[in-house]
């Protein structure tokens, strides 16, 4: 393999990996941000003891979960603008996130629902018959405990999120891995992969290992 080696590229190019690294993070941040608000939703549905509205949240998991998520970047980017107008005179990342937010919130909704199901239920029993509102019971009791387990769940999913913004590069967005893109335009084609590949590894690992402290941290507040 010719050309300058890896430690050479990343010293000459390295703000255009940073650039790309904090697109990338600030991408899968928000993805999962919006997401999470999203799946909330979608996991109250699923929960929905009314037949039809629990099938329309199943329905949505199964579709967003049940395809590659690099399809439903290039419906999103592609067919929505026809569909809904307005998002032509928006900027095209918002396509890219909306398709992310979706894929998201199908699973975060499930770690949500996961969680929330993870409780006794007999503490439910309990409460409702005291008096306790069905709405009062889930705020004051359910989900206190249900965080537990969803928090860390959505520290992996960030973890995911942020390598499937990778992605987003088929589609021209300056995330980290376009970064690849650019330089091939220098003729530098397998520095940027290795080091690419590297920065994705570190970014991981550091994040992985603080979900496992959080993880340790709120087992032991138990």
């Amino acid at each position: 393999m010719g050309g300058p080696s890896i430690l050479e590229v990343l010293i000459t190019y390295y703000p255009l990996f940073l650039r790309g690294l904090w697109s990338t993070l600030k991408l899968a941040f928000i993805s999962v941000l919006l997401g999470t608000l999203l799946g909330a939703l979608i996991s109250m549905l699923t929960l929905s003891k009314n037949k039809i509205i629990n099938a329309i949240g199943n329905i949505y998991i199964t579709i967003f979960r049940g395809t590659p998520i690099l399809v439903q970047l290039y419906i999103f980017y592609y067919f929505m603008p026809m569909v809904i107008p307005i998002l032509n005179s928006l900027p095209k990342v918002v396509t890219i996130v909306m398709a992310l937010v979706i894929n998201s919130s199908s699973y975060v909704s499930e770690i949500i629902r996961g969680g929330i199901l993870a409780v006794d239920k007999g503490q439910t029993e309990a409460a409702r018959s005291l008096g306790m509102t069905s709405k009062n019971c889930m705020m004051k009791i359910v989900l206190p405990q249900a965080i537990k387990s969803i928090i860390p769940s959505l520290g992996n999913e960030y973890i995911m999120m942020i390598k499937e913004t990778s992605l987003a590069s088929t589609l021209a967005y300056n995330e980290l891995m376009f970064v690849k893109t650019i330089l091939s335009n220098k003729f530098l084609i397998w520095q940027p992969l290795f080091i690419i590949s590297g920065i994705y590894l570190m970014v991981t690992l550091v994040l992985t290992y603080g979900v496992s402290l959080l993880e340790k941290r709120l087992s032991v507040s138990d």
